[in-house]
């Protein structure tokens, strides 16, 4: 195993980002502030390697411009016509926007990487005890509308405005993934740790 199987130590290599180790390991365990999330960091490498292929190419740009080039090519919101627009300004700059396109990484190669190469381990129990806690507040969200809905229903009941015998209120969370269109309560969400296309 290794820096030799991994992508990501690749193209630290290739892009003499030698910085971005460090900076990746400290920004995922919150060394430095807030901890930032696998996928967060593979945005952040990834712009990092635009950044570099733009610095390469000599190309000029304003302070802003790789991240919205970065947005330009990732976001799915962006039209047909941004996109083009802006692979072929990189590509008029010499860059060969392909191959940047393919040296992009997922968060499983960062968290490959991270663990892996470098050896880093977050503490899973304090990402257990943070699943736990978003889940107290969903459930206590869940129980307050649930205790809304009653009260409701029972008001418009005794004012005869509302007909109904005994009941119960149920109040469901769903998650539905728009990669893959599947569908899980939260509470099965935040169980599995995430949709099974992940």
């Amino acid at each position: 195993m290794g820096s030799a199987q991994s992508k990501v130590a690749q193209l630290i290599e290739t892009y003499e980002l030698a910085s971005m180790g460090a900076e990746l390991e400290r920004a995922w365990l919150g060394n430095t502030g807030e901890r930032q999330s696998l996928r967060d960091l593979a945005d952040r490498f990834n712009q990092a390697l635009l950044m570099a292929a733009i610095r390469d190419a000599g190309m000029d740009v304003i302070d802003g411009e790789p991240a919205n080039f970065y947005r330009l090519l990732t976001d799915d919101n962006v039209s047909a016509g941004k996109r083009i627009e802006a692979r072929n300004r990189l590509d008029r700059a010499g860059i060969d926007v392909d191959t940047l396109e393919d040296q992009f990484v997922t968060y499983q190669a960062i968290r490959y990487y991270l663990t892996e190469v470098r050896g880093v381990s977050y503490d899973s129990e304090s990402e257990t005890e943070q699943v736990e806690q978003e889940r107290g507040t969903i459930d206590r969200l869940r129980s307050r509308v649930e205790t809304i809905v009653r009260d409701t229903v029972d008001r418009l009941n005794t004012a005869d405005k509302l007909a109904v015998g005994e009941y119960r209120v149920f109040v469901s969370i769903d998650i539905r993934c728009q990669d893959c269109g599947m569908r899980y309560s939260i509470s099965d969400l935040l169980d599995r740790g995430g949709c099974d296309c992940e």
